[in-house]
């Protein structure tokens, strides 16, 4: 045995072997100086930026959403009309309903993108908002914990957890704000000062105007406030436990900002109809079983697990630390209720978890790290020139973005259709509605992706009736319509090629077209 050991020292020993340690050794410390260099940083930044911009210009995701054109609508008759509609504007069946185009402020700049650039300056739009979104979540994650590449690894994971689950829509914006406001709260508490509370008026005011969800920064400002409010009353009556983090911040200042956030909400064209709009979605139930995105988590896809994963993670960091902070751990548990109930919501847990993750050690006495104006002007001018690569290697132009428009939508058959100038009025079904609000706006829809507008009664009867179930026969929309347009695999559409009613007119891969057998009814040329 000792032969044995000797062997083995001495071969450890050998000029050889004592090159390959150093070797290892000088490569390890010549890879962690890398990691330091600043420059090395900003690039792993930048490329993981070009990275999510790589992918949605790839797939032109803005452009396939089905709600974003009904948006783009919206926001050309704002525009036209120096102001919001007050009812369902483009619908036959809920044109008189009231309405409230809450994400206006979005809306117009979406149509100013559009005007300005045409299709490629409206699929860029989303280009944008989605990088937005993955720098704010580096950004906060960064002033948190204080260290690069724990905020980049968090920010990545998260990314990938949520960014993808949506198409980029007015909720991006939610995203980034709710991002904003979380990060500021949750620095408040830990350094006692209330400085960048002086933010949140302004930041709501902006928010209730561009989305509805402003309503979940609301909550949680309303949520901080309330658990100061509880152990500051629970500290007079003598129960103060040893384990629960104390309240850093006057209470009086903290009632006071939520107060002015609260007001802030009101200012805008529709003041506290917002609120009605809020208590519409929250007693509606037909589109949560309509709408895949509105459905709870299938785990069908690797990153709901991931989602699943961080927030385990987020638990247990926020059970482990020394003192228990009530107001994390009752934001974790409200935002995953809310997100495992409607995977479109997934966004909501995930940005509390890693935010969570990244605030796990205290910074007492450590200024906040921050990213200078000269390394995000780097950033900046990478992405962009990147940005301008990827859309020349991708085909992002508008020829490129008609054919992706015209593989997802009823391009042809809508065209067919302005031809010959059937008569209306138009039966449609959801998904396509927002898209012929747009591209055939002469038509006011039968129903499409504003939820708020239309109702459960309206929805179910719609659906029903695409599944061709025997109400349909029975269905007035569809029986006083003058044009059918239907998805051709649709079993409402085969259901019509056999009702006397109806007549097929026009028919390709993805559409039909029906018109009803009425004597005013043109007969198209062969």
């Amino acid at each position: 045995m000792s032969w044995a050991n000797d062997r083995r020292l001495q071969e450890f020993d050998s000029p050889d072997r004592r090159v390959g340690v150093l070797g290892i050794v000088s490569a390890f410390q010549d890879f962690r100086g890398l990691l330091k260099l600043r420059a090395f940083q900003l690039l792993a930044l930048a490329s993981w930026l070009i990275v999510l911009a790589s992918i949605d210009f790839g797939a032109k995701l803005t452009v396939r959403d089905p709600d974003i054109w009904w948006h783009l609508k919206v926001g050309d008759w704002v525009v036209q009309h120096h102001a919001v509609p007050h009812a369902g504007i483009f619908s036959r069946t809920a044109g008189n309903y009231p309405w409230v185009a809450y994400s206006w402020g979005y809306e117009v700049l979406l149509s100013y993108a559009y005007s300005w650039f045409g299709l490629v300056g409206f699929a860029l739009f989303g280009v944008l908002l989605t990088t937005a979104v993955a720098f704010v979540l580096f950004w906060m994650l960064y002033r948190l914990c204080g260290e690069f590449w724990l905020a980049w690894i968090l920010a990545l994971a998260g990314s990938i957890a949520f960014v993808f689950s949506l198409l980029p829509r007015p909720v991006f914006v939610t995203m980034i704000l709710f991002t904003v406001v979380l990060t500021f709260l949750l620095q408040a508490q830990r350094t006692g000062s209330m400085r960048l509370l002086w933010w949140l008026p302004a930041i709501f005011v902006l928010w209730a105007n561009i989305h509805v969800q402003f309503v979940y920064g609301l909550f949680i400002v309303g949520l901080f406030a309330g658990i100061n409010l509880l152990q500051r009353l629970a500290s007079r009556t003598g129960i103060e436990p040893d384990f629960v983090l104390a309240p850093t911040l006057p209470l009086s200042g903290l009632m006071g900002f939520l107060l002015a956030c609260f007001a802030a909400t009101f200012l805008g064209p529709y003041t506290y109809h917002l609120y009605q709009v809020v208590a519409a979605y929250s007693n509606s139930h037909v589109p949560y079983f309509m709408i895949e995105e509105l459905a709870a988590f299938s785990f069908k896809s690797w990153t709901h697990y991931l989602l699943l994963l961080l927030t385990a993670a987020a638990f247990f960091a926020v059970g482990w630390q020394s003192k228990l902070d009530l107001f994390k751990l009752f934001l974790l548990i409200a935002a995953s209720i809310i997100t495992f109930r409607t995977a479109r919501d997934a966004w909501f847990v995930t940005i509390c978890a890693v935010a969570f993750l990244a605030d796990l050690r205290p910074r007492e006495g450590i200024s906040t790290p921050v990213l200078k104006l000269s390394e995000l002007a780097a950033v900046g001018v990478v992405l962009a020139i990147s940005m301008v690569l990827i859309a020349r290697n991708n085909d992002f132009n508008t020829r490129s973005l008609d054919r992706a428009v015209s593989s997802d939508y009823p391009v042809d058959a809508a065209n067919f259709v302005r031809r010959y100038s059937f008569p209306g009025p138009l039966y449609n079904t959801l998904g396509w509605g927002g898209f012929l609000i747009w591209y055939m706006p002469q038509y006011p829809v039968a129903i499409d992706g504003r939820n708020d507008l239309y109702g459960d009664e309206l929805d179910l009867l719609m659906h029903k009736s695409s599944l061709g179930e025997d109400s349909y026969k029975s269905d007035p929309y569809l029986n006083d319509a003058g044009l059918v347009l239907l998805p051709r695999e649709l079993p409402l559409a085969k259901l019509l090629t056999v009702d006397p009613k109806f007549r097929l007119v026009y028919q390709d891969r993805l559409a039909a077209v029906f018109i009803h057998n009425r004597a005013d009814s043109p007969e198209p040329e062969n």
